[in-house]
């Protein structure tokens, strides 16, 4: 009879003891104070471990200070530091046999780091041909486990490229190849192919994500996750990407007939026939930030797909299938091809590319930015560290090249950057 009474009175003690404990819990959360058990994250910021670029100062970087600038870019000539710096594609290869060390140790982020990015994922279409280290560092910087990763390999590329890139993206279960690669020719078809058929990919695995976005291997963000999703938000569906009246100089590319030859884009000296329903064909880049509605209509719409078929003989149509879809009536987020609606790349999303003819000095009121820090590819600045500042005064998400085995140290900072501000985001 003892015992049966002694259990109610036990009961409510404990029952008193969780009442006190939750009042203390409530207390602590509408406080100030930042609580022992407050989780941190301190094992996701980046550390100096020993990687040659940590000689550097990426805050003096970061800030312009030429001292830094010209310490950073000294080290880059030394012979030392240019093969320190250089990772093979075995590396990957072996590292990634337990795909749960290599996680850990290169600090990817497996959880959502807010309710506002989760219930808000996004597609990337990733078109890679080499230098895979490019590639990781890239995966890292954007990976997050709500959005949707699909890795188109060129077919032509080395084997040890196409086993790296397959064992990176086999350790994550929203990264994946795509279900068909093409054998991709400058200036040629194939480029738009792979990113169609990884749209397709992206589309048939998940209804869940917002905005697509395709990416190269040199590119680099210059926001964070966060910080897309909700610049993203305030579009309304809208897309953003470059869109305008076709330059004279241009129009050859589309009013002549072309072929591939040998790996090859020429001239086959026909006249091409006007384009179906009489679309007018605007100018624009590869790179475009969509929304899904904008994809669905890629994939299903008959007039473009009446429209793909009359591209695919074009030079560069990754320079005018994507504009001209913006601008056709009715497709989820296009604007109408009136002028007054056209969007250059300097004030579109998706990409921020330095021309070599457009640069100039800070004095110079026709340069549209100043003069590359790095060097020039295809009359395309390849980012050194010193164009870092001015990179992140601009509102576009991804930059475009980087390249780790000339300027390994513009990466470096920038990826510190990013990391710490995502991780300041938490708070």
């Amino acid at each position: 009879m003892l015992q049966k009474r002694k259990l109610p009175l036990l009961l409510k003690f404990f029952a008193a003891l969780l009442s006190l404990w939750l009042l203390s819990f409530v207390s602590l959360l509408k406080s100030d104070w930042t609580p022992a058990f407050k989780l941190h994250y301190d094992w996701l910021e980046y550390t100096d471990d020993g990687s040659p670029e940590s000689e550097c100062n990426c805050s003096s970087i970061l800030e312009g200070d030429q001292e830094a600038l010209d310490q950073a870019k000294l080290l880059t000539l030394t012979r030392a530091f240019q093969k320190r710096i250089k990772i093979s594609d075995e590396y990957y290869i072996n590292a990634t046999e337990d795909c749960r060390l290599f996680i850990k140790t290169r600090k990817y982020i497996t959880f959502p780091l807010s309710k506002e990015e989760e219930d808000f994922p996004l597609a990337y279409s990733m078109i890679v041909h080499h230098k895979v280290q490019n590639f990781e560092r890239l995966l890292r910087a954007i990976y997050a486990p709500q959005n949707f990763y699909c890795v188109h390999v060129d077919k032509k590329a080395e084997p040890s490229v196409f086993a790296a890139i397959l064992a990176i993206s086999s350790c994550f279960p929203n990264v994946f190849l795509v279900s068909q690669s093409v054998d991709v020719v400058y200036a040629g078809w194939p480029r738009v192919q792979a990113d169609l058929n990884c749209m397709a990919d992206l589309y048939n695995t998940s209804r869940r994500w917002k905005y697509f976005l395709n990416l190269c291997g040199q590119d680099f963000p210059l926001k964070t996750n966060l910080e897309m999703v909700r610049i993203l938000k305030t579009l309304n569906g809208g897309n953003s990407m470059e869109s305008e009246n076709m330059p004279p100089e241009k129009k050859w590319r589309v009013t002549n007939a072309h072929q591939i030859v040998d790996g090859k884009i020429q001239a086959k000296g026909e006249a091409k026939s006007p384009s179906p329903f009489n679309l007018p064909i605007m100018s624009g880049n590869a790179y475009i930030v969509a929304s899904r509605g904008y994809i669905h209509s890629v994939l299903h719409d008959k007039r473009i797909q009446a429209l793909i078929e009359w591209m695919k003989d074009t030079y560069s149509p990754d320079e005018a299938i994507w504009a001209t879809i913006q601008r056709i009536p009715g497709v989820p987020g296009s604007t109408r091809p009136n002028r007054k609606y056209d969007v250059s790349d300097i004030n579109a999303l998706a990409r921020l590319v330095k021309w070599q003819w457009h640069e100039g000095s800070q004095d110079s009121l026709d340069a549209l930015y100043p003069v590359c820090h790095g060097n020039h590819v295809r009359a395309i600045c390849v980012y050194g560290a010193g164009d870092l500042q001015w990179l992140l005064e601009n509102h576009h998400f991804f930059a475009n090249k980087f390249d780790t085995d000339t300027d390994p140290i513009a990466i470096y900072c920038l990826e510190r950057y990013l990391r710490k501000k995502a991780l300041a985001e938490l708070e």
